[in-house]
This record gives C-alpha cells, sequence and structure tokens, in this order.
C-alpha cells in the first residue's frame, strides 16, 4: 500500500467524519508524514474538516507511538531477549530512561530514524508509561501541527499551480520530505 493510498482511503469515507478520521488514523500507520501532507491537502480540497484531520493524525500517531512502546514491552516477555542484556545493566539503564524519559521520547520525534529504537528501548526498559505518553502526545502536536500548517500552504500552491495534477506534486513533496529525513538520519549516523 503506497503513502497515496491515504487519499483514496479518504475519498472511500466520503463526508462522514467518524469514517475520515478512521482512514487518516490508518493513514498514519502506512506513514505518517505522507499521511499529514495528504491529509492536509484534503482539508485545502475542502473534503475534510480542519478538526477532523488534527484530531484524527494526533490519534493516529499517538496510537502508533504507544504501540512502538508496546513492542518493546512484549520484548521483556522473551526470556533470549532478556538475556542479552545482563540484570545489572538493564537496571542501571532503566533508571537513567526513568529519569530523562520524556526529554529522550520528545527529542525523538524530530530526529529521523530514532522513535523506533527510542520508543521500543522505552518499553523494553519499562519508562513511565504516563510520562512516555505525555511526551509523545506534547512532541506529536508539535511536529504534526507544524507539518500540517506547511503542507496546507503547500496544497494551496500545488492546487493553484497543478490543477488535476497536484497529487503528483503531493508525491514530490512527500519524496522530498523522506529525502531530507533520510539525509538528516545519515549524517547523525556515528563515523560521519
Amino acid at each position: 500500500m503506497n503513502a497515496l493510498s491515504v487519499s483514496g482511503l479518504l475519498k472511500a469515507a466520503g463526508a462522514q467524519p467518524i469514517l475520515q478520521a478512521l482512514a487518516i488514523i490508518a493513514g498514519t500507520f502506512i506513514l505518517e508524514d505522507a499521511a499529514t501532507v495528504l491529509t492536509a491537502m484534503q482539508v485545502q480540497d475542502g473534503s475534510v474538516r480542519p478538526v477532523v484531520a488534527l484530531v484524527a493524525l494526533y490519534a493516529g500517531i499517538v496510537l502508533g507511538d504507544l504501540g512502538l512502546y508496546g513492542l518493546g514491552r512484549l520484548a521483556t516477555l522473551s526470556s533470549w531477549i532478556r538475556g542479552r542484556l545482563p540484570p545489572d545493566k538493564r537496571q542501571r539503564s532503566r533508571a537513567w530512561i526513568e529519569k530523562h524519559v520524556f526529554r529522550i521520547v520528545f527529542v525523538s520525534r524530530f530526529v529521523p530514524g530514532a522513535r523506533l529504537p527510542t520508543y521500543t528501548t522505552c518499553g523494553y526498559l519499562e519508562a513511565s508509561l504516563l510520562r512516555f505518553a505525555l511526551a509523545a502526545i506534547c512532541a506529536t502536536s508539535i511536529w504534526t501541527t507544524a507539518l500540517f500548517l506547511v503542507s496546507l500552504h503547500v496544497g494551496k500552491f500545488l492546487m493553484d499551480h497543478f490543477g488535476a495534477w497536484r497529487w503528483f506534486g503531493a508525491a514530490g513533496f512527500i519524496a522530498i520530505i523522506l529525502l531530507i529525513s533520510r539525509l538528516v538520519a545519515r549524517l547523525q549516523e556515528p563515523g560521519r
């Protein structure tokens, strides 16, 4: 399923806000940033109300973040995985992450490629779920709102200048976002 399927899901939802919200939430599980961009374009097009769009985007993204945390918690059930980290080191790591969980989760939202390992590690080390969730909600509200607002402006430009071809422009905008995030992630790799 490609990123443009979010638009297909929204079209299938028609004018029903509940179905639109569910389609947007499903889209965030496919690709968060693409879902945000395409949803903003649907808002610009008048197909989706801004409140429905933002609430669904926030809900889907935070649910995905909690899912990653949950995967980390599930990993603790495996004796093989638990055996990779000695108990004393696990306890020290847990104590450290517990002190810094809000900051770690918040910052990782803005660092490309950091969420999967960070959020699953938080779950594995049993960091406070409440602080994890609060950080995920705060960071998501900032990042998603900013990307949504930029996408509204880009969407308006694409609609004004590209007409029926606007979806190709949207695909290009999404590709640029993905390439920039990959470049930033690569520049952060050790030894670079």
